[in-house]
């Protein structure tokens, strides 16, 4: 099969790395990729969201699947584009259609999903700029923390957590009023806090049937000991040591079957990842939010873990033939962690060059790149994340060991990472 992933972060360069295993996988293609996933595939440079020139591509080079990696793409509905293109049709495309990926893209189209399905999560009430004043009224009224969310994407920022009421009054304002986070702003949740342990469990389904991957935790404040601000992400672990066999079973029941029943009830065209985010208190699951993609760099952790030919789990999905695989995991854990370019997530430099690229040479380690470019004979910085140094071990302790000494072999400017990865769990 000819094969075209869409994206250009370390997620992606996971799937290129995965996808390469397989003996399915003749040519492989990345649109717009990075350094990273030019080693497994050709590199295409075009924008994820340009639905006409992808489709140009893909009948060039005569693919046969296509895997989208990011959110952004589904939401504006690329998945529709291709089905409903006479020309483009017969590609197999592995991502929720535009409506089933508003569980991602919209934050009151989520909990209104998960309200009508019975699938527990945190109460809620949404305001648009019309009930100002009601929502003003009920911060006023509310028990603190209270978390307020951006109806639409806004790139990983739009969530805030407000501890008191009058700070809570001035982010609703900045978000209805002064469109702090543009037309993802215009409609705003205000959800009660759940406190806990975050958990991210990840399915894939052909719309029918499902199969669970590896679950996985992720770190997403910038400083050690989850301090500072929101990040992309920072670093994850994967096996989480809170999955018990019975909260497993729980999350199965009350969630994750669910969620796929209230998908077909609701005629929801969807095949693809559905990431599910939960908080875990008292060994009780809540989902905090749903994404229609895998998530980064979770996928840097569980892809390694998977033991399956990636391929056959993205045809088996397009032909609804899930239920005939067996997901097989490896038993060690692996830990993730992020090296981040100075001043991340705020301003930061780009084009620095990147030394020690070639200097590592561990076993069960890999490099994923998240932010580079190939600049002549030079590797350069492109992103705030910049590369993923992904480790196995017999623990999270001694994966995070591993992790940490790979990226001690590597160097660039203001280069920044987390040294406490898995700190909870060690």
């Amino acid at each position: 099969m000819n094969i075209l992933i869409i994206g250009s972060g370390g997620r992606e360069h996971a799937f290129a790395w995965k996808i390469k295993q397989s003996p399915l996988c003749n040519s492989l293609f990345i649109a717009p990729g990075n350094t990273g996933t030019a080693l497994f595939g050709t590199n295409l440079s075009i924008a994820i969201a340009d639905f006409e020139n992808l489709a140009a591509a893909a009948l060039e080079n005569k693919i046969d699947l296509i895997l989208v990696g990011p959110e952004e793409p589904l939401v504006k509905g690329i998945t529709d584009f291709f089905k409903n293109n006479e020309l483009t049709k017969h590609i197999q495309i592995i991502g929720p259609s535009k409506q089933a990926a508003k569980l991602e893209g919209s934050k009151a189209f989520a909990k209104d999903f998960m309200t009508r399905h019975k699938i527990p999560t945190a109460k809620y009430k949404e305001f648009t700029i019309n009930d100002f004043d009601a929502g003003i009224k009920y911060l006023d009224e509310h028990i603190y923390p209270v978390v307020l969310k951006a109806d639409g994407l806004a790139a990983g920022k739009g969530v805030i957590i407000c501890n008191t009421v009058l700070e809570a009054r001035a982010e609703f304002e900045l978000m209805l009023v002064r469109s702090k986070f543009g037309e993802a702003g215009k409609k705003v949740v205000v959800e009660d806090f759940l406190e806990g342990i975050e958990l991210s469990v990840f399915v894939l389904t052909d719309g029918v049937d499902y199969v669970l991957l590896p679950e996985a935790k992720d770190y997403k404040k910038i400083g050690k000991g989850d301090t500072g601000l929101n990040t992309g992400g920072m670093g994850a672990v994967s096996p989480v040591p809170i999955l018990t066999e019975e909260l497993k079973q729980k999350i199965i029941n009350q969630i994750v079957e669910p969620t796929i029943n209230g998908l077909q009830k609701d005629a929801l065209n969807y095949k693809g990842f559905v990431f599910i985010g939960l908080m875990i208190n008292k060994n009780e699951p809540m989902v905090i939010e749903y994404n229609c993609r895998m998530g980064d760099p979770e996928t840097e952790v569980v892809l390694p873990r998977l033991k399956n030919d990636m391929v056959e789990l993205l045809v088996a999905t397009s032909n609804k033939t899930l239920k005939k695989q067996i997901i097989e995991t490896d038993v060690r854990s692996a830990v993730a962690i992020v090296a981040v370019s100075g001043g991340y997530p705020g301003d930061f430099k780009k084009n620095i060059i990147i030394n020690g690229l070639d200097s590592y040479h561990l076993p069960d380690s890999f490099l994923f790149h998240a932010g580079t470019l190939q600049k002549e004979n030079e590797i350069v910085t492109n992103g705030g994340r910049v590369l993923v140094a992904v480790s196995f071990g017999e623990n999270i302790k001694e994966a995070a060991e591993h992790s940490d000494y790979l990226l001690q072999q590597i160097r660039f400017e203001d280069m920044l990472y987390r040294d406490d990865i898995g700190f909870e769990f060690v």
